[in-house]
């Protein structure tokens, strides 16, 4: 492609979306980046390092739970850059608690947040890349989403939910030269993980075979090597990173 590669990343102001974003980064690619934090400065400070990295970067902020408005920054993304080559499902939330504790409140915003934006977002992008004939989408599930956690009903089951639409979308688009797939990551190293109790952590850890952690880069660069055109033969799988956990 001779013109300059579209990235849209979700979530994408910190942790792993803004690690997926910093390793896209080129003087090729265009990066519109989507966040709902409230915390601007996060975003401007992502921002300012796609920039240094040579990229043209964009912020766009809404809830990309909301079907309109998502529809409505996706078409503003293509009538600015004229397309969408890649899309990264990122965004998403936990709001914990035990089944029997759960508010319904927490299992509507973690299924809004985590799964219905995934099919706004993934709806929005193959409507273009249907007629590019061409495109690249990943979605991040969980580990959660294919062996549940204690505590994580509404977490483990938008997961798993994002594994059945990947499988669905990446039969019905392939013909047109799109592929999807799913990353589900183990226990990684960020922000949500650093504020689980050391106690509890630490038995974590020794279930993982790899006897660490995950880093975020390592998350990222699978991400980057599935959307980029030496993964073109990859398309409706889920791609497990646990260090074993679950195998």
């Amino acid at each position: 492609m001779d013109q300059k590669k579209v990235v849209i990343i979700t979530g994408a102001s910190r942790g792993i979306g803004a690690t997926i974003a910093q390793t896209m980064a080129a003087p090729d690619t265009i990066l519109a980046l989507t966040h709902y934090d409230k915390d601007e400065e996060a975003a401007k400070s992502v921002q300012a390092r796609m920039e240094a990295l040579g990229s043209e970067c964009e912020f766009f902020w809404f809830d990309i739970s909301d079907y309109n408005k998502t529809a409505e920054v996706f078409s503003q993304i293509v009538q600015k850059y004229g397309r969408i080559d890649v899309l990264v499902n990122n965004a998403g939330i936990t709001m914990d608690a035990l089944l029997m504790r759960m508010k319904e409140e927490a299992w509507d915003k973690v299924l809004a947040v985590n799964l219905k934006s995934v099919f706004n977002a993934t709806q929005a992008a193959v409507k273009v890349m249907m007629k590019q004939r061409y495109g690249r989408i990943v979605s991040l599930t969980s580990i959660a989403g294919v062996m549940g956690n204690i505590g994580q009903a509404n977490y483990s089951a938008s997961k798993a939910g994002i594994i059945g639409l990947t499988k669905t979308v990446a039969r019905e688009v392939a013909p047109r030269g799109i592929t999807v797939n799913a990353v589900a990551p183990g226990f990684i190293a960020t922000e949500m993980t650093a504020a689980i109790p050391e106690k509890a952590r630490t038995a974590m850890l020794a279930q993982i075979p790899a006897g660490r952690a995950g880093e975020v880069q390592e998350v990222a660069d699978l991400v980057a090597f599935l959307v980029s055109d030496k993964a073109a033969y990859i398309t409706g799988q889920v791609i497990n990173i646990n260090g074993g956990l679950f195998m």
